[in-house]
């Protein structure tokens, strides 16, 4: 996290807050004391935020927002907050928008809409639609997202208008995917302060990604593409699935060795 020129004040007081936090267990201690210094409005609000950090809160939540690439997304208590793996989905589904005529985009299991605000700066023209079975997190989302995005309260895609049948040239998501016996690998925030729904999928994993890749047939244009993001250990069955529901499956590996796309197209 680059930040500016401090004075040596400043300098100093976020020397003697990294320190409590380091002192805590912080791994990335002056970048946290940079930005509750920041977040405080006065002494008083800073000690309540070091002491709230210190105590276990997660960062983001605790401050309101987390950086996502060149984006600064609002979040709050009670909601997944974005993973810097997911940079990658949010550049491809970018990528992918740009080079489409008329593109309508679509991010399923949304959260705070992290995919479709890295689209709709890159693309101001994309129709952009959302849709989670949360509404707290969808109240963050229209924060995240231009005006005229379309926000949906529903799981995967039930609730969506029919009117976007066959419309849709880009589905990005990233559907809650850890197998539920792998409680032990996830962070200890995130299992005390994000909700279970947004991080379990069943016994491996893949629940709700073969929910949504059944459901995803009809819905994409003739030129329509999907990216979904999943652990590689999960991409081979889930490819397997999409191909039996007639999708053409492809695999884009992430840089941290553990993510992957699963990318589809119409077969």
């Amino acid at each position: 996290m680059a930040s500016a020129p401090q004075s040596p004040g400043i300098d100093s007081e976020i020397a003697d807050i990294a320190a409590r936090l380091r002192a805590a267990g912080s791994v990335f201690a002056a970048d946290e004391a940079a930005v509750l210094l920041e977040a405080a409005t006065d002494d008083a609000e800073l000690d309540s935020l070091l002491k709230r950090r210190i105590a276990g809160e997660p960062l983001e939540p605790l401050v309101g927002w987390v950086r996502f690439g060149r984006l600064r997304l609002t979040v709050g208590p009670g909601v997944f907050v974005p993973r810097q793996r997911s940079l990658m989905l949010a550049r491809a589904a970018a990528r992918i928008a740009r080079a489409q005529a008329d593109p309508v985009v679509l991010e399923p299991f949304c959260g705070v809409a992290p995919i479709a605000a890295s689209v709709a700066v890159a693309e101001p023209d994309a129709e952009i639609h959302v849709a989670d079975v949360d509404p707290v997190p969808l109240r963050f989302a229209r924060r995240n997202l231009p005006a005229d995005a379309n926000v949906h309260v529903g799981a995967g895609l039930t609730r969506l208008p029919v009117a976007l049948r066959g419309r849709v040239s880009l589905v990005a998501s990233v559907p809650p995917y850890v197998p539920d016996g792998e409680r032990r690998f996830v962070p200890r925030e995130a299992l005390e302060h994000e909700p279970p729904s947004t991080l379990f999928a069943g016994a491996d994993g893949l629940d709700h990604v073969r929910a949504l890749v059944t459901d995803l047939v009809g819905w994409l244009r003739p030129d329509g593409r999907a990216l979904i993001e999943l652990h590689r250990t999960q991409w081979s069955a889930a490819a397997e699935h999409a191909a039996a529901c007639g999708w053409r499956p492809s695999r884009r590996n992430g840089s941290d060795g553990q993510t992957v796309l699963l990318g589809l197209a119409p077969g």
